[in-house]
């Protein structure tokens, strides 16, 4: 499975999610697209999230069991603690 939360993108982005998955509260998508799909979408949304922010949640072969990417503004960054990942929210 796959979670996708859009902070402060704009809308056109949000409607191109919807094509691969389903939006369970306004801008967190969650579908199990293939890690093909998975990837070209991370692409489109890397490089059109302007000054918002994205974040993923994707299966991993480690001890959790998924990983994170995230793009744009640093409102939340993945901090990894001796093989666990956290997310940390940056002092302002």
């Amino acid at each position: 499975m796959t979670v996708i939360v859009l902070i402060a993108v704009a809308e056109g982005l949000r409607g191109h999610l919807t094509r691969w998955m389903i939006e369970i509260a306004p801008g967190v998508f969650v579908g199990n697209p293939s890690t093909r799909v998975r990837d070209r979408l991370w692409a489109v949304l890397a490089t059109r999230c302007g000054d918002g922010q994205v974040v993923m949640i994707e299966p991993a072969r480690n001890e959790q069991g998924w990983a994170v990417r995230t793009a744009g503004r640093d409102r939340w960054l993945p901090v990894d603690l001796d093989g666990l990942m956290l997310m940390a929210r940056p002092r302002s």
